[in-house]
């Protein structure tokens, strides 16, 4: 922690970002590739099937891809989280059974979305706006892409797992390649074999394989975690948890799914009505979609970037840092958008001509497409705005308040927009307007809620504790986890008592800020009650969570090696686990007993003290899982579960008794 707390919390910001964000943009770039490389060639071409009506077939495919993208993004972002944790419990069990799992999961989802989506081909290309002129050269694109969707799902899984094994160079290598595949091989299937759209499907799906083939090369030579054939079984709890630490990642690309379908259906069926027609409409927001990716690809990875030297900073207390890190990030997305925004408004034309266009009407679909950059991108820089807002949150630990920016502007605004803004005025061009429209309000939530974060940000911090290691002899360690209501702390008090050794409960939390640098507050909040489940687990295991759990766990070690001691909560049964002399208790009673206890402790009435146990039970299995891996209060965990309802005092006599034979 000393090391980390010197290079990322004294460090110049400036050269930690450049050092951090810099590889997460290009890894973001060269993945924008794969969407870009077959509009630009199948743009220039001048055969049936490609110029405009090709880039409106293949921008009527687009979503049903994301949706592959977001199923395989939610077990491969899922598997990353969660291998992190293993890692930081050294269970690598559990890592190759989720790795395994998530390969064999992610296989079996692909298979059903090939199925579906070929029987129902024609419904879902009409749901995102194919026309008669285009639906024949869709079909084309999209029977092949569609049916190799579990290579390119395998392969887009395996490389949030690869990153996470700690070899990003590698996961980009293997991107890389397919992408330079894909731009190889495009030019020469599409127009040297006259395969016309399907060679740039082709094209896709062979870059694709090389992706997964390298991945699959590096699952031999992995870090932390060894597959073997068992591996491939899927567990339905590791599963579980996989799927709840991507939710937000399949959220996220739904939401995009849901944007880009509502978008092109909407410009097909106006664009049917006015002197543009469908297909040069659909090409060309497909296009601007593109673009537009290009763009926020750079703002995302400056923050995503960020996010280690944000995450150690807000859990050190160094705000300041914090301010800082933000203020850069949000300047040089600010910069980014605004460059954008210039080439866009004033000379969107060498743009639009890199995809070439052989539209029935050039000087219509040049008038639309100039339109379409300068108003639907008139407002990016808001965008990138926006988009880094909602990853700082992440980064910093608010998953909420992240999910409310990503979705804001996107879903509550844009869709709704898109939807109604052309049926008031029954004119093509107000669906282009619902992009700024949705800026300027998606920016205000955003703004507000940043706003407001740094104001509570700016409050003094919680005065640390003081606490000190205790002097101590050789002897047993006795851990104590409890239910809440059981006393378990006041019989751990009386066991140290009797035997004349050190007590440690609340001191942990003031000793793991003061060995690590980290603040009290946020040690404080890895151990709360606040919060939904699902929005506590993805806390978890975000840089500050991960930084306190850390730091209680080294604390934790370091209380074990000055000798015999009572130590309540932090999963320090588990921690210590590798310790002979560790003693593990666990403490249970009847709802009513602890009902009875709560009530007389602070004063409840029976409902809210009833409440209140189940929250504060369901906290501690949710945390002792997610460090362990283990179910909180199995007998077979401890040495000893006493019922604390035979009495404290009789509770910590068997105690004392079983350690002085241990």
């Amino acid at each position: 922690m000393e090391t980390e707390n010197q290079y990322l919390g004294k460090e110049k910001v400036s050269k930690l970002l450049f050092k951090f964000s810099i590889p997460c943009i290009l890894a973001l770039l060269i993945t924008s590739l794969y969407n870009i490389v077959d509009q630009i060639f199948i743009g220039h071409g001048t055969t049936e099937g490609l110029g405009a009506v090709g880039n409106a077939a293949t921008t009527i495919v687009f979503p049903l891809t994301l949706v592959a993208v977001a199923l395989s993004g939610m077990f491969g972002d899922g598997t990353a989280a969660f291998l992190s944790i293993c890692q930081g419990r050294k269970d690598t069990k559990s890592a190759h059974r989720a790795v395994g799992g998530s390969i064999a999961i992610t296989f079996f989802i692909s298979i059903i979305v090939v199925v579906l989506g070929l029987i129902f081909c024609d419904q879902i290309l009409n749901l995102a706006g194919a026309t008669a002129d285009n639906i024949v050269y869709a079909r084309q694109y999209y029977y092949i892409i569609v049916s190799f969707f579990p290579i390119y799902m395998l392969g887009n899984m395996l490389n949030s797992v690869i990153r996470a094994d700690g070899a990003p160079a590698f996961a980009m290598i293997a991107t890389v390649a397919g992408a330079v595949t894909n731009i190889i091989l495009d030019p020469i299937f599409i127009f040297v074999l006259n395969w016309g759209i399907k060679g740039a499907a082709w094209a896709t799906i062979t870059g694709q394989i090389i992706t997964l083939i390298l991945s699959l090369i590096y699952l031999t030579r992995t870090k932390t975690f060894r597959l073997q054939f068992a591996s491939l079984k899927p567990e339905r709890p590791v599963l579980t948890n996989i799927a709840k630490l991507g939710v937000s990642t399949l959220i996220t690309q739904l939401s995009i799914v849901v944007i880009s379908m509502v978008c092109s259906k909407t410009l097909a069926t106006f664009g049917a009505q006015s002197e543009y027609g469908a297909n040069d409409p659909l090409a060309i927001i497909g296009i601007c979609m593109k673009v537009f990716t290009i763009v926020i690809s750079i703002a995302m990875g400056i923050i995503i970037g960020a996010q280690p030297i944000l995450g150690y900073n807000i859990g050190a207390g160094n705000l300041n840092r914090v301010r800082e890190t933000f203020r850069k990030c949000i300047t040089a997305a600010i910069v980014a958008g605004l460059v954008a925004t210039f080439f866009f408004e004033v000379c969107p034309e060498p743009i639009i001509n890199i995809f070439g266009s052989n539209s029935s009407n050039p000087e219509l679909y040049m008038q639309f497409a100039t339109l379409t950059f300068r108003i639907f991108l008139m407002l990016v820089t808001f965008t990138c705005v926006i988009k880094v807002i909602s990853i700082f949150f992440q980064a910093v630990g608010e998953p909420l308040r992240a999910a409310v920016v990503s979705l804001s502007r996107d879903i509550v605004f844009f869709v709704p927009l898109v939807l109604i803004l052309p049926r008031l005025t029954n004119n093509i061009t107000s669906v282009l307007w619902a992009a700024p429209i949705a800026d300027v309000f998606g920016i205000v939530v955003a703004g507000g809620l940043a706003i407001a974060y740094f104001r509570h940000l700016g409050r003094p911090a919680e005065t640390t504790t003081k606490a000190n290691f205790q002097d101590s002899k050789p002897g047993v360690i006795i851990t104590i986890s409890r239910e809440h209501g059981s006393q378990g702390k006041k019989i751990g008090e009386l066991v140290a008592k009797q035997l004349g050794i050190p007590y440690y409960y609340k001191e942990l939390t003031a000793l793991a800020a003061k060995e690590s640098g980290l603040e009290k507050t946020y040690i404080d909040k890895v151990n709360s009650n606040d919060g939904e489940e699902i929005m506590k687990e993805l806390y978890l295991t975000t840089s500050p969570a991960k930084y306190a759990i850390e730091a209680q766990e080294q604390v934790l070690k370091d209380i074990a090696e000055k000798g015999s001691c009572v130590i309540v909560g932090r999963a320090a049964d588990y921690v210590l686990r590798d310790n002979p002399n560790v003693l593990r208790i666990f403490i249970h009673a009847p709802l009513e007993y602890r009902v009875h206890n709560i009530m007389k402790m602070y004063d409840d009435d029976e409902k809210s003290a009833t409440k209140n146990i189940k929250r504060s039970d369901k906290n501690r299995a949710d945390y002792y899982s997610m460090i362990s891996g283990q179910k909180w209060g199995n007998p077979a965990n401890y040495d000893l579960c006493i019922n604390a309802a035979m009495g404290k005092e009789k509770a910590a006599d068997l105690i004392v008794n079983l350690a002085t034979k241990k």
